[in-house]
């Protein structure tokens, strides 16, 4: 068993497999599990990666020597576990690395009804069993049955959105060899879709691009292929398919939280002031346009443990993040980037205009994108960039989530936060213009990087 403080994040389990995530330890999270939360039964799904069926066998070991039974769901999305965490009110483990390269595996755990298991909210005790040595159980071993939960998920999330009466569309999708490619064609099934696939070949080995579609490299062929078949719209999964990117009918990338802005204005129209969440690098168009647009914003930390607590809190009806992590409240409140992709579709198939032009109105401010810098001291970074604009005139500071600095007047922000993993700052920059946006970063960058 490799050191589990290695593989076990702030909300999940990830690490290389066999070196740092291997059977015997899946065994044990399994066993550790069910101990942690009382479960009777479990539902286990997994994605295409080669290292993923023998870890949910083994995880399936571990729950089922304590007495629990193991429901595998099989080949599945990140939310179509949810969904059965949800929908069977039972706890769930997903076997993913998400967009992590091929040698990586991981776990991701919730309680039923999708609630998260993250650092405060279960894992902890759960590496704290495995490290001590899980417990035998006395009495009868559980049973292990196959589910097919795919139709059912499918069918599930076509029912929160009105997918009626849309025009037809041409929509090219990149699934990156991951798990959108098993689950896009049994949701787009019935509507009036013209569905171009792209990288739909199940392959843990990402032969065509990383599918992490954050990273703009990773859109190239997509935006490539929209412009040459003609599409309405693009969408990119990444390998779990729980984030969702869009890019519009001339190839442009969608910012996501363009489409925060819009999925929010659909939901509080059916649900009208109800609070919208936001993380506090989404672009301050959103909570100005649930402002107007009647609701209540609120502001949060960037994570999805944090969107999911505070939703919980404040019953958000939607909250989204930078990340295109998109979370519902009517999906347990848990995040599906399919469902998201589905509000586009309906909001685009319910009128006329091309996506640029429909998204045009939630799109106010230039935006830098994620920007990473190694420094071997974050902390002494971040202070210097503090003390370099603390004192200037009109400037407000918070560190609700590393360092936050706005000037109202000149119509900027900025945020600073550390990697939880790596010696890295990540920035994120928007102003009013491309000339402003480009000036701040910059002189931000300048004094993380000691130029």
């Amino acid at each position: 068993m490799g050191d589990l403080a290695k593989i076990f994040k702030a909300y999940d389990i990830r690490g290389v497999v066999p070196d740092e995530l291997d059977a015997e330890t899946a065994e044990a999270i399994g066993a550790a599990f069910v101990r942690v939360t009382g479960a009777d039964s479990v539902v286990t799904a997994h994605d295409m990666r080669a290292s993923s069926v023998p870890l949910a066998e083994a995880f399936a070991r571990g729950a089922t020597s304590q007495g629990a039974d193991v429901v595998e769901a099989g080949l599945g999305s990140t939310d179509l576990l949810y969904y059965a965490s949800g929908s069977l009110e039972l706890p769930g483990a997903m076997f993913t690395a998400s967009h992590n390269p091929a040698k990586y595996n991981g776990l991701k755990l919730c309680r039923s009804g999708a609630r998260p298991v993250g650092r405060d909210t279960g894992l902890t005790e759960i590496r704290e069993l495995v490290e001590k040595g899980v417990p035998a159980h006395d009495g009868p071993a559980g049973t292990v049955t196959r589910r097919d939960l795919l139709q059912g998920y499918a069918d599930h999330l076509k029912t929160l959105v009105d997918l009626s009466g849309i025009r037809p569309l041409k929509v090219v999708v990149d699934a990156g060899n991951g798990m959108g490619g098993h689950t896009v064609p049994s949701v787009f099934a019935g509507l009036p879709i013209d569905l171009v696939p792209l990288y739909f070949e199940l392959d843990g080995t990402f032969p065509n691009h990383e599918a992490n579609p954050i990273e703009p490299a990773n859109l190239r062929d997509l935006q490539a292929k929209v412009r040459e078949v003609g599409a309405d719209l693009g969408l990119a999964f990444d390998g779990d398919a729980d984030r969702c990117f869009a890019v519009d009918e001339r190839g442009e990338i969608v910012s996501p939280s363009a489409i925060t802005a819009l999925v929010a204005t659909r939901e509080l129209a059916k649900h009208p002031g109800s609070s919208i969440v936001h993380n506090l690098i989404t672009s301050k168009a959103v909570p100005e346009i649930v402002a107007e647009s009647g609701g209540t914003p609120v502001r949060t930390r960037v994570g999805h443990s944090f969107i999911k607590q505070t939703m919980a809190e404040t019953g958000a009806v939607f909250g989204g993040e930078h990340s295109a992590h998109f979370y519902f409240r009517d999906f347990w409140f848990a995040d599906s980037g399919m469902l998201a992709a589905l509000h586009v579709l309906a909001a685009l198939g319910g009128q006329d205009a091309p996506l640029s032009e429909l998204l045009g109105e939630y799109t106010r401010y230039a935006a830098s994108g994620e920007i990473n810098s190694e420094v071997a001291d974050q902390a002494a970074a971040t202070g210097r960039v503090r003390a370099a604009f603390a004192a200037r005139p009109g400037v407000t500071i918070d560190e609700l989530d590393g360092l936050t600095v706005a000037d109202e007047s000149q119509g900027w922000w900025f945020n600073l936060r550390p990697s939880n993993t790596e010696p890295l700052l990540r920035l994120n920059a928007e102003a009013a213009d491309d000339r402003a946006v480009t000036a701040i970063r910059d002189e931000v960058l300048a004094i993380v990087r000691e130029k």
